[in-house]
């Protein structure tokens, strides 16, 4: 009602001078309602998009419409993690184990990483598809950590 017209309680918008209108029932949106038209196994699958996962990840954990979703918690938790493993192969692995390109060993310090790569790459689509069909998998080492930190916020 910013022009004084009368607008009904489930129009977006004013029909007169078209200001959007407050939510029925939620004059003040906070960001505590952010997630409030996801799915729990859509905000799984979320965070196990390669390399942008982490984003949604993020966003679950510090969501108050998941808190009490241990499941959801865990899978965001575990592409988290899977995140955190790529980044150490990027930024860790690759650097430390170089070899000047002009060396014998450069071929097999490429292959080397470049497999830990596919390797955190085919754990995000195993993980998608496995989420996408209700099924609960937890990945060696990863979601062993996505577990404790789920426990250890559950106390």
């Amino acid at each position: 009602m910013h022009c004084g017209n009368a607008v009904g309680a489930v129009d977006p918008f004013c029909g007169k001078c078209g200001s959007r209108q407050p939510a029925a029932g939620a004059a003040n949106p906070s960001a505590s309602d952010f997630g409030s038209g996801i799915s729990n196994r859509n905000a799984e699958l979320l965070c196990y998009i390669p390399l942008v996962g982490w984003i949604a990840a993020i966003i679950v954990l510090a969501s108050d419409r998941f808190r009490n979703h241990i499941r959801v918690r865990f899978h965001a938790f575990q592409g988290l993690y899977l995140f955190v493993a790529w980044l150490i192969v990027e930024w860790v692995l690759t650097p430390a184990l170089y070899v000047s390109d002009y060396s014998l060993a450069y071929p097999f310090h490429r292959l080397a990483t470049r497999g830990l790569q596919a390797l955190i790459l085919a754990a995000w689509v195993v993980m998608i598809i496995k989420v996408s069909h209700d099924e609960d998998y937890h990945l060696p080492i990863v979601g062993d950590l996505a577990e404790r930190s789920v426990s250890e916020q559950r106390s």
